[in-house]
């Protein structure tokens, strides 16, 4: 029982491991915590000698976990899972309101459901209503403050000083092994609907005398454009987790396409402590994880 008694786990050391491995090296895991990076090691060197076992193995090309530190990141996550939501169960200010969220299909589908659905658990007095729509579409609503805030995908130079940025991607020009492109004329698009953003841009870098797209199959979900590129009907524009099978990246007769965010963007003005718990606990959670999983 003593000896038990004296091996204890840290809170504060655990969320330094653990930031380590999800930021890829205790120098970014220092400025996620806001904390030196000789204080983020004098953690885990304290966390060691407590366990009496090395956890990182010290390494020319920085940071590798050891056996037992792989086996300790397991309970990690589960402990600062289960410690963040005691501090938030426990809070003195329980939060009451409404919000009002937009998602897109894909973030709805990912990480977030979970983060929302704990949310609304800890804090039963907070009504949540979410509409999943396109990214256009929320930002149209944001603007007419429809929404308090939203999930959306924006161009990576879009990206305002007040977004939260959850994750980064880059955009493709792709098409199938078995299409053959005209080395003169329109060249066969395949286009998600009004409402998209990647649309515009195609249609408006479409407008150079150098490129003419003719959209020749319209959808408003990215398993229909998958579909239609995979059946060698023309060129379209995925982003990285929608690029499978034999797609190939098409990198001439096309300008590169701008990369890509998905970020949390507020509803100008809008200021609510209920959101302001929420987005605190979105950022939280996608960093304990590294980064926002999307379905593909």
């Amino acid at each position: 029982m003593n000896e038990l008694t004296n091996r204890r786990l840290e809170i504060d050391a655990l969320r330094a491991l653990w930031a380590i491995r999800h930021h890829g090296g205790v120098t970014r895991a220092a400025r996620a915590l806001g904390l030196s990076q000789s204080a983020v090691s004098h953690k885990i060197k304290r966390l060691e000698t407590s366990l009496d076992c090395e956890l990182l193995g010290r390494t020319s090309g920085g940071p590798t976990f050891t056996a037992a530190g792989e086996d300790l990141l397991d309970y990690a996550g589960r402990i600062l899972g289960i410690h963040d939501e005691a501090l938030l169960s426990l809070s003195k200010t329980p939060l009451a309101g409404r919000l009002a969220l937009g998602l897109t299909e894909d973030t709805a589908c990912s990480d977030l459901a979970r983060i929302l659905g704990r949310f609304r658990h800890l804090h039963p007095n907070v009504s949540v209503r979410t509409k999943v729509r396109m990214s256009l579409v929320l930002r149209a609503m944001l603007d007419r403050k429809e929404l308090d805030a939203a999930i959306v995908q924006v161009f990576a130079h879009e990206v305002r000083p007040t977004d939260v940025v959850l994750l980064r991607e880059n955009l493709h020009w792709v098409r199938h092994p078995d299409l053959v492109l005209p080395e003169c004329g329109p060249m066969p698009f395949l286009s998600f609907d009004d409402d998209c953003f990647y649309r515009q841009w195609a249609l408006d870098i479409g407008q150079d005398d150098e490129v003419v797209l003719e959209t020749v199959f319209e959808c408003s979900s990215a398993a229909g454009i998958v579909s239609a590129v995979n059946a060698a009907m023309g060129v379209a524009l995925l982003s990285d987790r929608h690029i499978r099978g034999e797609m190939v990246v098409v990198n001439s007769r096309l300008p590169s396409p701008p990369s890509l965010a998905y970020v949390i963007r507020r509803a100008r003005g809008t200021r609510n402590p209920a959101l302001d718990t929420l987005i605190v606990q979105m950022e939280k959670e996608i960093s304990r994880h590294g980064g926002l999983t999307l379905a593909s």
